[in-house]
């Protein structure tokens, strides 16, 4: 049979290699000239990069199945490191690393070396693990990351230092607000379970050529055809088949299915004249800022990732640095990641770089980070949504048949992030199996 992927992020490249590999038709179309959606490389002044950067965990399974099933190379990919958060030496942080020990001797141990950590953080620590493990990791009813950490007696260090930090890197949103039960989940999976699922994994080259690119080649390679620049504005059912209007002119192609791989403002759009935009809820969007800062090739950091202490009272936003010298040998160039980053884009991105060049150079004690010879600032508004408790998400059926959804949007356990659109990719394909439309 023959399938549209509306959407060529990682969800609708998960759909696509799914359907594909279950030996069908499948094309693809993207509204931009780039793969990945809201993972995807940039080209600007010279440099290729991302327009975010991200980090991948071993217990992405989907994902890394996926990358292996259109035959990427894991290992030179994805540098791959044990859980740890480090702060720069003598900034009034932490080091706090796990070593290749099973679980749960790695976090113990991990626990008992921490530098930087008082002997009530550790305890404190310990309970909340001991406690969370006790619980399954579930609530009764789900409150916020603070609420939670209040009631498991945490304190404010370590807060500040561990829970904080994890909190906004997984779930894009301050712990005053976010979903407890949504951050348990993702600490189950990670910290909970074997020990390499808890592992980093740091791509080693930029985002579209990790997956999107290799999943273009997958479904081409397979008879099926991937359409860039080609922006999906309707879609009609005939019968059992379905028409998407005016995504390339002159042509009138019929489909068996359709997934709806768009962001959730655009996948209303395609339900609305079907009186399907009811099934999309209205979100509340939380900001990603990426500060590249370009130094000379002999710049290195101590670590390929770094945490920085955040203080939003001297305008030191960034929450992590990355040394991509280390991770995809572009020497000299280093990312600061801001999540939640709507207060931090208040004065503009010419401010911003410089207070986290500033921030850099005080925090490792290196003055002349302060003044790099190049700097670009991406912010993705539409990041994430905002994970918060209770929170509604769609199910990736619709009450139509041959037509699904997906994105990382969509119903799941974990918040926005890669895993969650591959899975839902998968999910998405699965339901159009399950409906009877492939043998």
């Amino acid at each position: 049979m023959k399938y549209a992927i509306i959407g060529a992020g990682w969800a609708g490249c998960s759909a696509a290699v799914e359907l594909t590999k279950r030996g069908h038709q499948v094309h693809l179309f993207e509204a931009s000239r780039t793969l990945g959606g809201r993972a995807r490389t940039v080209n600007s002044h010279g440099l290729t990069i991302d327009n975010g950067q991200h980090i991948l965990l071993g217990a992405y399974k989907a994902t890394l199945a996926l990358l292996k099933t259109v035959g990427v190379n894991q290992k030179n990919a994805l540098l791959r490191l044990p859980l740890q958060l480090c702060y720069p030496a003598g900034s009034d942080g932490m080091e706090f690393i796990a070593p290749q020990l099973p679980a749960p001797l790695h976090i113990i141990f991990a626990l008992l070396t921490a530098k930087g950590l008082s002997r009530a953080d550790k305890m404190a620590l310990a309970r909340f693990s001991s406690t969370a493990r006790w619980m399954d990791w579930r609530l009764n009813q789900d409150c916020t990351v603070a609420e939670l950490l209040q009631r498991f007696d945490q304190t404010d260090n370590i807060i500040r230092l561990m829970w904080q930090p994890l909190c906004i890197a997984a779930l894009n949103t301050p712990v005053q607000r976010a979903s407890a039960q949504v951050f348990l989940n993702v600490l189950k999976d990670s910290l909970g379970t074997r020990r390499a699922a808890s592992d980093m994994l740091i791509p080693r080259t930029d985002l579209t050529n990790l997956l999107p690119q290799a999943a273009a080649t997958f479904i081409e390679t397979n008879g099926g055809k991937v359409h860039l620049g080609c922006n999906v504005q309707s879609l009609n059912k005939n019968g059992t088949q379905w028409q998407l209007q005016q995504f390339v002119p002159h042509a009138q192609e019929e489909f068996d299915g359709v997934v709806i791989a768009t962001q959730p403002d655009t996948a209303g759009k395609l339900l609305s004249p079907l009186n399907l935009a009811q099934h999309i809820p209205e979100f509340e969007y939380e900001p990603i800022t990426t500060c590249y800062l370009k130094y000379p090739p002999s710049t290195r950091l101590p670590r390929p990732l770094l945490a920085l202490v955040e203080r939003p009272e001297e305008d030191a936003w960034g929450q992590f640095v990355f040394d991509r010298g280390q991770t995809e040998q572009l020497a000299g160039l280093v990312a600061v990641v801001i999540s939640a980053s709507h207060k931090a884009i208040e004065h503009g991105h010419e401010e911003l770089a410089l207070n986290c060049a500033k921030q850099l150079a005080q925090d490792l004690k290196l003055p002349e980070l302060a003044t790099p010879e190049l700097h670009l600032v991406i912010t993705e508004k539409h990041a994430t949504f905002s994970c918060t408790p209770g929170l509604k998400r769609p199910s990736n059926q619709l009450p139509i048949s041959g037509l699904v959804l997906a994105g990382d949007y969509t119903e799941s356990r974990y918040p926005a992030t890669l895993e969650t659109a591959v899975q839902s990719g998968v999910l998405a394909a699965g339901l159009l199996c399950d409906a009877g439309l492939i043998p």
